[in-house]
């Protein structure tokens, strides 16, 4: 298959892929606070992130059973019913069905994750990684930003309950549109077995101080985002400035970021991206805290931020998605890249669930320039772990 239909089919599954994490990260704590719901609180339902840790556990399901597309499909269905019945729901009484509904949905993106990330290693080769991965950042965040942006616009309008509808019915209107994308069958190795591969596969020299690295190395990302849109609310912004500010700086940020670190990881390899990518990518939290820090900014500050934050997060993401590409074997593919990308969300989801606490204690600056220095252990481990992939380049 030419790389070019290639890039076209994994920009339309990571689209699919990147909207209802929109919805998590941007819509949700924008509607909880405006509905008055503590940094406490929404800090503790950012731990529902640990769903896309939990998906190693059922990922072996998705080798054996079924085909790529219709797992995702079935994942929309469910996520379109969550948003249907949170429509009709009541924030201010956080009992126990929304938190089922928050929950369900989260189960079900991860697990969404799992077939779109086997999907697209299914049809990668090797050396292609680059150029790939710059594509599947740029499609994520624009699905992000379809949910994020497209999404906030909405309230005003039609309210809230209006707005997750149409959520819903995006959701089923995607989970159509993915058999546009070609069929990639599932190797018949893997539907056979996948513990003893898993265990040959862990069983690599490098293999520990990967998986550390996997676990520390965007940690500061993921410590800040839980607290990213009630900082915009608490500076006064409006959703659809909310909205403005992902749509006219984000997505354009994140592209060029994305092309940015897919030409560098192309050029001087994945490892050495890593080095200098990561150190790069610390500059969002930093940019956040001093915008923060000095509120007579005001809101070019927060824009410069927020341009900052996207810029770096589609470098950093180029280098570290092609790692995680780059150490999974194609026939196994959806255990293994939902094991590494397990790892990677468990950390982020412990550390952010007492985000709202900390920054209650610390204010939105002491916060961010906090989570700065959590990804800083990743690069203790990242020379062994470059080991496993040694470092090409072009």
């Amino acid at each position: 298959m030419p790389l070019g239909r290639k890039l076209a089919i994994v920009g339309l599954v990571y689209v699919i892929e990147g909207f209802p994490m929109g919805v998590y990260a941007n819509v949700w704590p924008v509607y909880f606070r405006r509905h008055e719901v503590s940094l406490t609180e929404i800090g503790w339902l950012s731990g529902l992130y640990i769903a896309w840790s939990a998906k190693v556990l059922w990922s072996p399901l998705l080798d054996r059973f079924g085909e790529r597309r219709q797992w995702i499909a079935g994942c929309l269905v469910v996520m379109a019913a969550c948003l249907a019945g949170i429509a009709f729901s009541d924030v201010g009484q956080l009992g126990p069905l929304l938190w089922l509904l928050f929950a369900l949905y989260c189960v079900a993106s991860a697990t969404q994750d799992v077939a779109i990330d086997a999907y697209a290693i299914g049809i990668t080769d090797r050396g292609e990684e680059g150029p790939i991965n710059s594509m599947k950042v740029t499609a994520y965040r624009a699905g992000m930003l379809l949910a994020g942006s497209g999404l906030l616009l909405l309230p005003r309008w039609i309210g809230w309950p209006g707005t997750f509808a149409t959520g819903a019915a995006l959701s089923l209107a995607m989970a159509r549109g993915v058999f546009a994308a070609p069929r990639v069958a599932v190797p018949l190795e893997s539907r056979r077995g996948t513990i003893a591969p898993l265990r040959r596969w862990l069983g690599r020299a490098q293999a520990v101080p990967a998986l550390l690295f996997i676990l520390l190395y965007r940690v500061g990302d993921r410590a800040m985002g839980p607290m990213v849109a009630p900082f915009w609310v608490d500076r006064g912004f409006g959703d659809e400035e909310i909205a403005a500010i992902s749509a006219a700086f984000g997505i354009g940020a994140t592209v060029l970021g994305a092309i940015v670190g897919g030409g560098v990881v192309a050029r001087i390899g994945i490892g050495r991206s890593l080095w200098a990518l990561g150190a790069l990518a610390m500059g969002s939290n930093l940019a956040y805290a001093a915008a923060a820090a000095i509120p007579e900014s005001g809101r070019a500050g927060v824009y410069a931020a927020s341009a900052v934050e996207s810029f770096c997060g589609g470098l950093a993401s180029a280098a570290f998605l092609s790692y995680l590409m780059r150490i999974c074997e194609k026939e196994h593919a959806a255990v293994q890249y939902a094991l590494v990308t397990a790892i990677y969300a468990l950390a982020g989801s412990l550390i952010a669930m007492p985000s709202g606490w900390v920054t209650e204690q610390l204010g939105y600056s002491g916060y961010f320039g906090l989570t700065a220095l959590y990804a800083l252990p990743a690069f203790v481990f990242l020379p062994r772990a470059r080991a496993w992939i040694g470092d090409e380049g072009s």
